[in-house]
């Protein structure tokens, strides 16, 4: 208490991260039962609201996973393409002969790395 005023700590923080914490607050309800039977209630209640986090954060993860290998793949068939028309370009610009296929290489290899 400070000059004899009851503030509720919540009040100083940002509107949105007010709304977190109720939201997560609503979501450790379903475990009412078994943190009110705990010897420190606001404890367990902490414990709880951990445990929904963690599992929000698994599931991100989870969803991560499943969109990060088709997102490699097209990566890839992006890579593949970029240097067929880098390719093409160098040959049609520069028109090298037969027997400069390593220089001609070598300098795509050069352009890709952009």
């Amino acid at each position: 208490m400070i000059f004899d005023e009851e503030h509720d700590w919540k009040e100083c923080l940002s509107d949105d991260t007010q709304q977190i914490l109720a939201d997560l607050f609503e979501k450790t309800k379903k475990y009412k039962c078994a943190y009110c039977q705990a010897e420190d209630v606001k404890v367990a209640q902490l414990w709880c609201a951990l445990a929904e986090v963690v599992k929000e954060l698994n599931a991100t993860k989870e969803a991560t996973y499943k969109l990060a290998e088709p997102f490699k793949a097209i990566v890839e068939m992006g890579e593949v393409e970029k240097r067929k028309t880098v390719e093409r370009l160098v040959r049609d610009l520069i028109k090298p002969e037969p027997d400069h296929e390593e220089a001609t290489q070598k300098l795509v290899d050069s352009l890709m790395k952009f």
